[in-house]
């Protein structure tokens, strides 16, 4: 038996498949009902941090009812914009479960950012008020973007604030993520405005160590639901201790933070998405409620969207066959 080969799929291989936001939610949201009934695989990623606020994670995840099983190897720099390169880039691994064989080498830059979107759009299914109707993104960046595109599948979004340090980024997003959603989305200039009286808010900015946190307590109203996609970054511990839910996709991962020094004044969480999606711990309970997720990033994300990658890619002749 030789090994054959493996499909290399380069960032235009990966969006040349056109999977949709609405499947790779699905895809996810089965994916957390899978976790929280503990039919899956991922330990925490371990990862090195060359440079203050950098890091490359290892992220390893097996999904046994869609056989995905891989790694993603993956890299924030927070420098990388001034550089003209992307905050995220990486390349993410699929094996054969039967023999682990490499089945396929993938730029992960777009599942990245389509994954946490979908993520956060899973949690405000479970989290949100399902009359939601208003959001405030807070940066501007390929995550607010992809956010907001995930939150456009679930809900019917009548009002978006979008908020970044740069002003110009926030009206660039404001015409652009307009014109291709027919959403009316309003540029702010001050944080509060993209906060305070929103069904639903985004806050995902570079992640810190030692953030300096803006948000404070009453910005987020009762009956709100806050996705933390840069962690604690933007939340000062007095506003996560107003939540009333407050959930993670992975309890084990937000202990390895923890214990490497993240979260030091952020609160325990209610519960890992999974149990909530499994249906094992209840999401919202009353209109009056504030819940927040703070989704860290899970390989399984990456595993569930890969998957489906390397199967439109090769159901559509995509990518580059290589010899192993």
């Amino acid at each position: 038996m030789t090994l054959g080969s493996l499909l290399y799929l380069s960032r235009e291989d990966v969006e040349a498949t056109q999977l949709p936001m609405s499947e790779i939610i699905q895809a996810l949201e089965a994916m957390f009902e899978e976790k929280g009934n503990g039919a899956v695989e991922m330990p925490p990623k371990p990862g090195i941090h060359p440079r203050p606020d950098a890091f490359i994670h290892a992220m390893p995840a097996y999904i046994p009812s869609v056989q995905a099983a891989g790694i993603k190897w993956v890299s924030g720099y927070p420098g990388n914009q001034a550089r003209g390169l992307p905050y995220i880039t990486g390349l993410l691994i699929l094996n054969d479960p039967d023999t682990g064989v490499p089945l396929a080498v993938m730029d992960c830059t777009w599942i990245t950012a389509q994954r946490t979107g979908a993520a956060t759009a899973v949690s405000a299914k479970y989290l949100a008020r399902p009359e939601s109707a208003s959001v405030g993104i807070v940066a501007c960046g390929v995550q607010g973007r992809s956010n907001l595109e995930a939150l456009a599948c679930l809900f019917v979004v009548r009002r978006v604030k979008a908020y970044d340090l740069d002003p110009d980024v926030a009206r660039r997003f404001a015409r652009e993520m307009g014109e291709r959603f027919d959403l009316d989305i309003e540029p702010v200039t001050t944080l509060p405005e993209a906060v305070k009286g929103l069904d639903i808010v985004v806050t995902s900015g570079p992640i810190l160590k030692n953030p300096k946190p803006a948000i404070e307590a009453g910005w987020l109203a009762p009956g709100s639901f806050a996705s933390l996609v840069d962690f604690d970054s933007y939340w000062q511990g007095a506003a996560l201790r107003e939540v009333d839910k407050l959930a993670t996709d992975d309890v084990a991962q937000m202990r390895y933070y923890r214990q490497a020094g993240y979260f030091r004044d952020t609160p325990e969480v209610y519960a890992d998405l999974g149990e909530i999606v499994a249906g094992r711990k209840p999401g919202r309970e009353s209109a009056s409620e504030r819940t927040a997720a703070v989704n860290l990033g899970i390989a399984l994300d990456d595993m569930a969207t890969a998957i489906r990658v390397y199967q439109r890619a090769k159901a559509r002749g995509i990518g580059r066959v290589l010899p192993l």
